[in-house]
């Protein structure tokens, strides 16, 4: 499996040098080598007959809440599954991890004071890069395991082939989810009257579950309030309902082009597989397949930042990615490690803000903070992922740019893989419930505490108080 490979050449005609397939002659970078190529063909043909997920509006309207971030004047909570598996896909597993998404969301606009802007790591997250093409086990090398929509988990060379069926699997997956989520949405569950029974069973007891009861409580009679001045569910269905997007990382490129659909209203091209997509760390080459995919398209798109990013070379990236400088449509999401954050970040903030682009700075503090347990466990204890959320916060703040949001990978259900937090998770209690199929997840107590300290933070950094204060709460 080649780390870069050069794709087929793209279609006659593209306006501005863009089509959605002129990425194929561009040097590309994680993606998979597939054995049978007209098999290959014939499932991006069924799929760009498939109806695409998400729609032009939908996308706008993420693109003008992004716009109120980068203005200061809302906060973005991204968060989800690392890798989608199809293995764990059920019903309530959607549910729990958007009913977390809630808790925090409410925890943010009720102790942060300040609008959220939700989008979930949902509906599609399902490829992964890796750090290398092939991994060793017992002295076996295989391929790497590459996420649900390339190959298969299990170690085995039959499960570790590239199938592109898989991402016939996948769009059928997202679909639904994407309908649960919508249904969850739109149709009761997020009403702020009913914030008492989001509480998780496992969380409910513990000193999370019970300072967020607190919180619903307090929230409860401000609502009865509200509805004693006449602001009901009935008038203000702000109150009984909310927007909610989904987001994933644009890897495979053949899924992305073969979902991607012309706007004739707008006049422009959007990627239905997502209201949002992002450029990961390892696939920003400026000359590479990604980033010129996702120049062509309207969504609002992410790109991350590590601590090898050149600030003069992320400008660049800039001008190919949001030429217009339209407000809302890129989102920098910065993941430096908590021990890299204060040296590497006021580099790239001072560069960017010397030059006036409208983004949203944003924060993943946990790819940077990745270790191997002492039990073998790859882990991110917690309290360096708080460290360099307060981090990118602090220097944020000193360098006069807006922390603008947050970028967790989590989960809804009683995981033990990130150490640490007031669940005091040891190394050794990682193989109680260590589920995923990739890197390690937040669980829902983990990200509400989280939760609560960000708003904290949120709130004391809108009241001009330094970051790095623990909450007094």
């Amino acid at each position: 499996m080649p780390t870069e490979v050069k794709g087929r050449m793209p279609s006659k005609g593209a306006s501005n040098g863009w089509a959605p397939d002129s990425w194929r002659a561009m040097p590309i970078r994680q993606v998979p080598t597939y054995p049978d190529t007209a098999r290959l063909n014939s499932v991006e043909a069924q799929l760009a007959k498939h109806p695409p997920l998400v729609f032009a509006g939908e996308a706008q309207r993420l693109k003008a809440h992004l716009a109120k971030v980068a203005a200061g004047k809302a906060f973005l909570l991204q968060g989800g599954d690392c890798a989608e598996s199809f293995a764990e896909f059920h019903p309530n597993n959607i549910r729990d991890t958007f009913r977390v998404l809630l808790q925090m969301a409410v925890v943010l606009t009720f102790g942060g004071a300040t609008p959220v802007v939700k989008i979930g790591r949902m509906a599609g997250q399902f490829a992964k890069p890796r750090s290398a093409d092939t991994e060793v086990i017992d002295g076996q090398e295989l391929p790497s395991y590459r996420g649900d929509i390339i190959n298969g988990f299990d170690f085995t060379s039959e499960a570790r082939i590239p199938d592109p069926e898989r991402m016939l699997h996948a769009y059928n997956q997202a679909t639904a989810t994407l309908n649960l989520l919508r249904a969850f949405a739109q149709g009761g569950y997020a009403d702020l009257h009913k914030v008492h029974q989001w509480n998780l069973g496992f969380v409910e007891n513990s000193p999370q579950g019970n300072r967020y009861s607190d919180l619903a409580g307090r929230l409860d009679e401000a609502l009865e309030f509200m509805a004693a001045c006449g602001i009901t569910g009935n008038t203000t269905p702000q109150l009984r309902e909310t927007e909610f997007f989904t987001s994933h990382e644009a890897l495979l490129l053949p899924y992305e082009e073969a979902l991607t659909r012309f706007d004739e209203t707008t006049g422009q091209w959007y990627d239905g597989s997502a209201h949002m997509l992002w450029i990961g760390d390892r696939t920003r080459q400026l000359d590479g397949a990604h980033v010129e995919f996702m120049r062509g398209i309207a969504n609002p798109i992410g790109l991350k930042c590590g601590p090898t990013t050149d600030p003069d070379e992320l400008i660049r990236l800039i001008d190919i990615l949001n030429p217009e400088d339209e407000p809302g449509r890129l989102t920098l999401i910065v993941r430096m490690g908590h021990d890299k954050a204060e040296d590497k970040l006021p580099p790239i903030l001072r560069r960017v803000l010397k030059e006036g682009r409208k983004v949203v700075w944003s924060c993943d503090p946990m790819h940077g903070n990745t270790i191997k347990s002492s039990t073998g466990y790859k882990t991110r204890p917690f309290d360096r992922i708080l460290a360099e959320v307060s981090s990118f916060m602090q220097v944020c703040r000193e360098e006069g740019a807006y922390p603008g949001g947050v970028h967790f990978e989590m989960t809804g259900q009683d995981v033990t893989e990130c150490t640490g937090g007031a669940q005091a998770i040891t190394d050794h209690a990682l193989a109680l419930r260590y589920h995923t199929a990739c890197d390690p997840r937040l669980n829902a107590s983990q990200a509400l505490e989280l939760a609560f300290q960000l708003a904290a933070q949120v709130k004391r950094e809108r009241n001009g108080q330094p970051a790095l204060e623990q909450a007094a709460e």
